[in-house]
């Protein structure tokens, strides 16, 4: 058998995209060889290509060895360790390739994505820039820049780094979404009005972009299911699996839950799911936490990892890997506490590692995915006539979906001065995040600062650039830009009892204050909130109800607006509102973490009976 024209017509047929005839010959080859070099290379590329990518790295690593100064066989093993989840190893790899060839530009741009993901962002931009000093002319790293620039907390330079990738290629649609939140970070509201313009076309034409983006500019539930469904068939194709009467729970003593995350950890997903996971009724329930984020070695952590019956730290396997390991474990109700959050991996979803699969808490609205079973919602944020504008089938839970901790201490209460406040101000606090803050709510935050001169608004501090251009914003409304006071970061005792300097919190729309309003009320600062049309724009209303506060709800922005300076002028009627949360906080559904858990077990009952028909 003449070795090399079996593996030529195999390499013919791979360039031809007739895979599985190249695939024949390339074993026809090494059935005949076992050490053949080219054919092991090729058969492992192939594979990875297909995306099998555990076999991709044996066969890459048996050509690797026995060629160990082959540039690209070494790339190719390289990239199938990093889809493999192999950060560390493809990291090893990398560096041998560039000992060979310093200006491997997919090499350069690939190690800053693993050393991002590791933590280690400034290494990582390192590489990156270094692979820019090569191809300044290149779209996708301009691209890249950008999301390392997000990643940085630094969106000013993010934004200019997709707008210098649209340059170079206005058809690189995934920059469009990115820069959208990027004018968003820097409250670059010209910027934001312009890009978000263009958001509405984007998902029409089928783009995919992140919907929490488009959560900042619009609550159109239509809208946002679609843009949902476009990104979910841009990650996660479903896997062929049987339709729900073909399912069956797994024949346990006890229901298995598998919570599955990225926050595992001092995030506020990982303090408000721990008082559950210690709850649960283990008689009926036993617990499993899939974690594939980082441990950052926190308390928050060490708590759930201490809490869940069985704590899984699956980070560095792929996708695939991570639902493989979850049938092993047959867990009877799968939950993503991610959704469109960073971190996300709905493809994890779609390969149904179990029988039930639910979305709940980390991402405001529907996963827009077919393999969702169920989303957890309750019916302020999600009423039963939304129905058609989830994919998922909504279940209700009694009070709030939202959980809290009731055993969260807070600290010493500063002096005014201490936290920069003049002493007889009256204080509007909105705490959100900067890129909650849009022109609209800011224009009736300065129509408040007008009609009160007395008064400040207290806000987090954010990145430099979103500073300034909240300052200038202040100062065209004729504002002095000193009545905006930034709050800077503190941990989160000291954060949480400065609330009480405030005297009202003033939401936003259409995203609202969501851990960060339940922050707030639980230092006893009444929120005001104004009810939007999507899950994210109702979240605040359905604490406040859950607090027994629904008197804070407004339904339009100027009952919002009306209602904010009725209480900054009327101190008594304030002071009731502040009484009767102080009064509601131990006696109302949503710092009752044992009730929480009672009506959301009886959700996964539900769910579980409904879905197997059991």
């Amino acid at each position: 058998m003449d070795l090399r024209s079996v593996f030529e017509r195999g390499l013919a047929a791979h360039r031809g995209g007739r895979l599985v005839e190249a695939e024949q010959a390339y074993r026809q080859v090494l059935r005949a060889q076992a050490g053949n070099v080219p054919a092991l290379h090729m058969l492992g590329y192939l594979e990875g290509q297909k995306g099998r990518f555990g076999e991709a790295v044996a066969l890459l690593a048996a050509a690797a060895r026995l060629a160990p100064q082959d540039e690209t066989i070494l790339t190719h093993y390289g990239h199938a360790l990093l889809q493999a989840g192999n950060n560390d190893e493809a990291l090893a790899v990398y560096d041998r390739v560039l000992a060979i060839r310093p200006d491997a530009v997919d090499v350069l741009s690939n190690r800053s994505v693993i050393l991002s993901g590791l933590g280690r962002p400034a290494e990582a931009l390192t590489a990156l820039d270094k692979a820019l000093l090569l191809q300044p002319g290149a779209a996708m790293l301009h691209y890249s820049r950008g999301v390392m620039m997000g990643q940085l907390l630094r969106p000013k330079e993010a934004l200019a780094c997709y707008d210098r990738a649209l340059e170079l290629d206005p058809g690189l649609q995934l920059a469009r979404g990115n820069r959208a939140m990027a004018a968003l970070n820097i409250c670059d509201w010209g910027r934001a009005d312009e890009i978000g313009a263009e958001l509405a076309g984007l998902v029409a034409a089928g783009v995919p972009f992140a919907p929490l983006t488009l959560q900042g500019y619009s609550d159109d539930k239509a809208l946002l299911l679609r843009c949902a469904r476009n990104t979910i068939a841009a990650l996660a194709q479903p896997a062929s699996a049987p339709g729900p009467r073909h399912r069956h729970r797994h024949r346990h003593d006890r229901i298995r839950l598998g919570y599955v995350s990225h926050d595992f950890r001092d995030h506020a997903v990982g303090h408000q799911l721990a008082p559950l996971i210690e709850r649960h009724d283990r008689a009926r329930f036993e617990v499993i936490a899939i974690s594939t984020g980082p441990d950052d070695g926190s308390a928050a952590r060490a708590r759930l990892a201490g809490a869940f019956d069985q704590f899984h730290d699956l980070a560095a396997l792929d996708d695939a890997g991570i639902a493989r390991r979850m049938r092993e474990m047959e867990i009877d109700i799968a939950v993503d506490l991610n959704g469109h959050t960073g971190g996300g991996r709905p493809a994890i979803f779609a390969a149904r590692p179990a029988p039930v699969q639910a979305a709940w808490l980390g991402y405001p609205g529907t996963t827009g995915a077919d393999f969702m079973d169920w989303l957890i919602a309750d019916r302020t944020v999600a009423p039963p006539q939304d129905q058609p504008f989830f994919r998922e089938k909504l279940i209700h839970l009694p009070d709030t979906y939202f959980p809290t901790d009731p055993a969260r201490a807070l600290g010493a209460t500063p002096s005014r001065a201490e936290a920069g406040l003049p002493a007889g101000a009256f204080v509007f606090c909105a705490f959100n995040n900067a890129w909650k803050i849009t022109r609209p709510l800011f224009e009736v935050w300065m129509r408040l600062l007008a009609a009160v001169p007395h008064a400040v608004l207290w806000l987090k501090a954010p990145d430099a650039a979103a500073k300034d251009n909240l300052l200038k914003a202040a100062e065209q409304h004729g504002i002095d830009p000193a009545r905006l006071v930034f709050a800077q970061n503190a941990p989160l005792e000291d954060h949480l009892a400065r609330h009480r300097l405030a005297d009202l919190f003033l939401d936003t729309l259409p995203y609202n204050a969501h851990a960060t309003a339940a922050d707030a009320l639980w230092a006893g600062l009444p929120v005001l909130t104004c009810r939007g049309e999507a899950f994210a724009g109702r979240v605040a209303a359905s604490l406040l109800q859950a607090v027994g506060l629904p008197e804070l709800v407004t339904e339009k922005l100027a009952d919002y607006e009306a209602l904010a300076l009725v209480l900054a002028r009327d101190p008594a009627r304030l002071a009731v509102l502040k009484r009767k949360l102080a009064d509601n906080l131990s006696t109302t559904p949503l710092f009752d973490a044992d009730r929480f858990r009672v009506n959301i077990e009886a959700a996964f009952t539900t769910m579980l009976q409904t879905s197997l028909g059991e």
